[in-house]
C-alpha cells in the first residue's frame, strides 16, 4: 500500500509498505519544466528529509522524477539573476546542505531514472547511494555552456565516482553520455530495458535493502562518507565567481533567447 502526502506540489512524498517492508518515495513534480529545481522545490525537498529522518520505520528512500526528465538541474530563472553573494548564500549553499542531508541519511536512498538527468539533476543523484537508469536516459553536466560551473558538489562526487579523467571528459566537454556509457563508467550501477524493467529491478533492489540490518547499514554509509570533505563554501565562493563573470550573464542570455552564447572570456 503506498500512501500519498503533498499530492498536487512540485515535491510529491509517498509512504510505501510492502509486506512489511517500509519505504519512503520522493518524487519531482514539475514535468512541464523538464523538473527544472527552484529554491521553493529545494526546501520542500529538505522537509521531506526532516520527515524521514524522524520516522526509524523506513528503511530505504527512492528518489524519482515524472515525465521525461529526473531533473534538467537548478532552473536558470531561479538563480539566473542573482548576485554573486545572493548566488552563494540564497542557492549554492541552501543546494549542497540539501544533498549533503540526502547522502547522510541513515538508510539507503536509491535514484530511479527514468528521465534524463542534467546538471543539478544529476549532482542530486550523486548523493543517492545507488542508481538505476532506463536505457533511454541520458546523464550529463552541461553548466560549461552556459559559463557556469556545478555548485553543488557534483564535480568532487562525479570525480569519486566515475574517476578524474572520466569527470574531466564530462564537465570539461559539457557532453551528454548514455545510460549504457554511464553504466560502463559506474555512473548507474544497473540498466533498465524499459520502465517496466526498472521497477521490477527496483522492487528487488528494496526487499534486499529493507531486508538488511539497518544499524548495519547505517555504519556502513557513515564509514564510505568519510570519503567526503567538507568543501561546501570551496564550491560557493567557486560558483559566485562564476555566476558574477560577464561570460555567464551571456550563457544565461543566450539560453533564454535560445542561442549560442558567444564568451569572451571576461
Amino acid at each position: 500500500m503506498v500512501s500519498d502526502a503533498h499530492r498536487g506540489s512540485e515535491i510529491l512524498y509517498h509512504r510505501a509498505d510492502r509486506n512489511g517492508a517500509i519505504w519512503a518515495e520522493i518524487e519531482l513534480n514539475r514535468p512541464d519544466k523538464a523538473n527544472a529545481l527552484t529554491m521553493t522545490m529545494i526546501a520542500a525537498l529538505a522537509e521531506r528529509l526532516d520527515e524521514i529522518e524522524s520516522d526509524r520505520e523506513i528503511r530505504a528512500v527512492v528518489l524519482r522524477g515524472r515525465g521525461r526528465f529526473f531533473s534538467a538541474g537548478g532552473d536558470i530563472e531561479a538563480w539566473g539573476s542573482l548576485s554573486p553573494q545572493d548566488m552563494a548564500e540564497r542557492w549554492i549553499l541552501p543546494g549542497i546542505r540539501l544533498l549533503n542531508r540526502l547522502a547522510s541519511l541513515p538508510v539507503p536512498v536509491v535514484a530511479a531514472l527514468s528521465g534524463h538527468a542534467f546538471g543539478g539533476g544529476l549532482e542530486l543523484a550523486l548523493a543517492t547511494d545507488l542508481r538505476i537508469a532506463q536505457k533511454s536516459t541520458t546523464l550529463g553536466v552541461p553548466e560549461v555552456a552556459l559559463g557556469m560551473i556545478s555548485g553543488w558538489g557534483g564535480v568532487r562526487r562525479l570525480a569519486e565516482t566515475i574517476g578524474v579523467a572520466r569527470a574531466r571528459h564530462m564537465t570539461l566537454l559539457g557532453e551528454s553520455i548514455t545510460a549504457e556509457q554511464a553504466l560502463e563508467w559506474g555512473l548507474v550501477t544497473a540498466v533498465a530495458d524499459s520502465q517496466a524493467d526498472l521497477e521490477n529491478q527496483l522492487a528487488t533492489w528494496l526487499e534486499r535493502l529493507c531486508a538488511n540490518a539497518p544499524g548495519a547499514i547505517a555504519l556502513t554509509k557513515g564509514i564510505l562518507a568519510t570519503m567526503h570533505g567538507d568543501f561546501a563554501h570551496h564550491h560557493a565562493s567557486a560558483a559566485a565567481q562564476a555566476s558574477g563573470t560577464a561570460d555567464c550573464k551571456e550563457g544565461v542570455r543566450a539560453f533564454l533567447e535560445k542561442r549560442r552564447p558567444i564568451f569572451r572570456n571576461l
